[in-house]
C-alpha cells in the first residue's frame, strides 16, 4: 500500500514523521526542535526566515501529527496524481509558506492592537516575564496550513466528487466540503475563544491555494486558443520563435510546391505542343501540306 503512494506525498509523510520522532527524542535531552524550527513571531528575537518553511514539519503532539498526515495522505495522493508531482510540491509548499505569512500578519495585528510595543514585560498567571520571552512564546507549528490548501485544491479540482466525512451520515460534494471547512475556520478565527489553533493560518493556506489555482488557470487560458466547435478542441499556442519557424517552414513548402507546379505545367505545355505537332505531321502524311490551315502551319514552324 505504501508503495502506491505518489512520491511527493510519500516523502512529505516520511519527513513529517521523522521530524516528530527527532523532536520526541531530543526534547528528552533538553533540545526542542519546535523552538528552533517552529515559526516565531516576526518581532521576536528567535524569529528566522527559514522558519516559514521548517515550521510545517514540526508538530505539537501525536494527534496533531496524525490528523495532518491522514489528510495529506487522503487528499494529497489524489491531487498529486491529477496535477503531477512537481506542481503538487510547489503548490503544497507555497500554501504552507502563505499560511505562515497570514499567521505572522494576524500576530502583528494582535501585537499592535494590544500596544505591546510600549511594554518591556508582561504578567502571565502572576509571573512577570520579559516582553521578548513572551513574544518568543508565539510559536506556530504544523502542516495544517498546507493541508488546508490541499483540501481547497481537491474541492476545486473535483467539485462534484462525493466523499464521506465523519460524522455526516451521507457523502457530500467536494465543493461543499471545502466550503464547510472554510466556514468553520472563519467562525473559529472570529470567535474570542483561545484554543491555541492557528485558524488564520488555515484560512491563509486556503486563500493562497485559491490564488495559485486561479493564476494557473489564467496562464492556461492565455497559453491556449480555441480552434473550433468540433469536440471543443484546445490547441496550445506556440512561442514567437516556434511560430516564426513554423511560418518559414510553411513558406518554404509553399514556394517549393509552387515551383514544382510550375515545372509540371511547363512540361504539360511541352507535351501538348508535341502532341499537336505529331497530329499536324500525321495530317500532312495523309492529306498533304496544302491541307493544313494557317494556324496549323504557324504551330508547325513556331516551336517557342
Amino acid at each position: 500500500m505504501f508503495r502506491q503512494i505518489p512520491p511527493i506525498t510519500k516523502n512529505l509523510l516520511i519527513i513529517n514523521i521523522l521530524a516528530y520522532l527527532a523532536h520526541f527524542v531530543l526534547v528528552g535531552h533538553g533540545i526542542s526542535m519546535n523552538d528552533i524550527f517552529g515559526l516565531h513571531f516576526v518581532m521576536a528575537s528567535d524569529f528566522r526566515v527559514y522558519q516559514l518553511l521548517t515550521y510545517m514539519f514540526m508538530h505539537s503532539g501525536i494527534s496533531h501529527l496524525f490528523f495532518n498526515m491522514f489528510a495529506l495522505w487522503m487528499f494529497g495522493c489524489t491531487i498529486e496524481r491529477a496535477w503531477g508531482s512537481q506542481r503538487f510540491l510547489v503548490f503544497t509548499l507555497l500554501c504552507g509558506i502563505g499560511a505562515g505569512l497570514f499567521q505572522e500578519l494576524a500576530q502583528f495585528v494582535s501585537y499592535a492592537v494590544q500596544g505591546l510595543a510600549a511594554y518591556d514585560s508582561v504578567n502571565i498567571g502572576g509571573m512577570v516575564i520579559s516582553m521578548d520571552e513572551y513574544l518568543n512564546q508565539w510559536n506556530t507549528v504544523g502542516f495544517s496550513g498546507a493541508v488546508y490548501g490541499i483540501l481547497l485544491g481537491f474541492g476545486m479540482t473535483y467539485p462534484e466528487e462525493r466523499i464521506f466525512i465523519f460524522p455526516l451520515p451521507v457523502p457530500i460534494k467536494g465543493k461543499w466540503f471545502v466550503c464547510i471547512y472554510a466556514a468553520i475556520e472563519l467562525f473559529s478565527a472570529l470567535s474570542t475563544s483561545n484554543d491555541n489553533v492557528a485558524h488564520i493560518a488555515h484560512l491563509g493556506g486556503m486563500i493562497v491555494g485559491f490564488m495559485i489555482i486561479r493564476y494557473w488557470k489564467r496562464q492556461y487560458y492565455r497559453a491556449t486558443t480555441f480552434t473550433g466547435w468540433d469536440g471543443y478542441e484546445i490547441k496550445e499556442r506556440q512561442s514567437f520563435s516556434e511560430r516564426l519557424m513554423s511560418f518559414l517552414g510553411k513558406a518554404k513548402s509553399f514556394f517549393s510546391q509552387n515551383g514544382k507546379r510550375g515545372e509540371e505545367s511547363e512540361n504539360e505545355r511541352e507535351e501538348r505542343k508535341q502532341k499537336e505537332i505529331d497530329r499536324i505531321l500525321e495530317k500532312i502524311k495523309r492529306s498533304g501540306y496544302d491541307s493544313l490551315t494557317d494556324e496549323e502551319r504557324r504551330k508547325l514552324f513556331d516551336r517557342k
